[in-house]
């Protein structure tokens, strides 16, 4: 089985090519971060545009990295949602468009599922799973008692993680990304400031505006008394907090839930402390097998929409050319 895949869902472009589930023989990326850095984010129509520029290039350099033809591909995977509705929609036009043209079966994919089974790359996935799934868009966890059954225990009330990242970044001038930003910092900083955690009614759901609000306040506050805001010393508290929240959601959903895998997925996967914190608390435990994925499965990818779609293909699911992008898809 050979799927091509493609992803589109915010500001990556992105095709791959998988044999029989894991066997990458081509994946391709255009980012555009170094176009949306200007403007501190995501700009929806620059980013949709671009994609429209760039999804020919990728997709011929993606067949030619595999050196395969069209026609040697068995089914088209994309990326329904969520995301940004003008970036799925080139997505899922061009894998259409693939799907009706050279006559194969098209598979919709959630993009939550593409990130959770990124980790079949580097672990063979045991069930019952629970996913940790952290990114721009998204905090969720998210539990599967069984290959392609998903059931989502908690969910951010407000902001995502990665993007309360950006926000306070951008709230003490740091650059986009501002996760990447925060992490590097933390490293240099010091306890030197509180921050609260905000408590939701599902002790499973996450929030993260609260934690933003009050470094806002914090920098005014300082400011007002006439104090230096200590930047690394921010970071460092601010990076703990809304980490140490993950940790303690996952702890509760393992307790509540008995998984015998648990796997860490999405961009946030990709910072350093979650990643410290995770093999801290879960590698040594003898009820559950801990995958945290490397650094190159972690950001958007199409490879990890190919296996997802593959698993999806297996399940029997694929859809008429009547699909459109679903940005607000949900995945169970």
């Amino acid at each position: 089985m050979i799927i091509l895949a493609i992803e589109s869902s915010c500001d990556e472009t992105a095709v791959a090519i998988v044999r029989d589930k894991t066997d990458v023989l081509s994946t391709v990326v255009s980012s555009q971060i170094d176009v949306h850095s200007k403007y501190g984010g995501v700009v929806p129509e620059i980013a949709s545009r671009m994609h429209i520029e760039n999804i020919t290039v990728v997709l011929e350099e993606a067949l030619k990295r595999a050196n395969i033809s069209i026609q040697a591909v068995d089914a088209i995977a994309v990326t329904q949602g969520p995301g940004l509705v003008g970036c799925l929609h080139v997505g899922v036009q061009a894998a259409k468009t693939l799907a009706w043209y050279y006559q194969k079966p098209l598979i919709p994919v959630h993009h939550l599922a593409g990130h959770i089974y990124a980790n079949a790359l580097v672990d063979e996935i045991e069930y019952p799973l629970l996913a940790l799934v952290v990114s721009g868009g998204h905090t969720e966890l998210v539990y599967l008692s069984k290959e392609y059954d998903f059931k989502v225990l908690g969910s951010t009330q407000d902001d995502a993680i990665g993007e309360a990242f950006d926000k306070v970044a951008r709230v003490v001038g740091l650059p986009y990304p501002g996760g990447v930003a925060i992490d590097k910092l933390s490293k240099e900083g010091k306890p030197r400031y509180k921050l609260p955690t905000v408590k939701t009614d599902n002790p499973l759901d996450f929030s993260f505006s609260g934690i933003k609000s009050a470094v806002l306040q914090l920098r005014d506050r300082e400011n007002k008394a006439g104090r230096e805001l200590v930047i690394p010393d921010l970071a460092y508290a601010f990076q703990h907090n809304v980490i140490e929240q993950l940790i303690s959601k996952v702890k509760l959903a393992i307790d509540l839930y008995h998984p015998k895998h648990v796997v860490l997925a999405g961009g946030v996967a990709a910072n350093s402390y979650l990643r410290q914190r995770m093999k801290e608390e879960f590698i040594n435990r003898d009820d559950i097998k801990l995958t945290i994925p490397p650094l190159s499965c972690c950001t958007d990818n199409a490879t990890m929409i190919a296996i997802a779609g593959n698993i999806a293909y297996m399940h029997g699911i694929t859809a008429d050319l009547s699909i459109g992008a679903d940005p607000g898809m949900d995945i169970c």
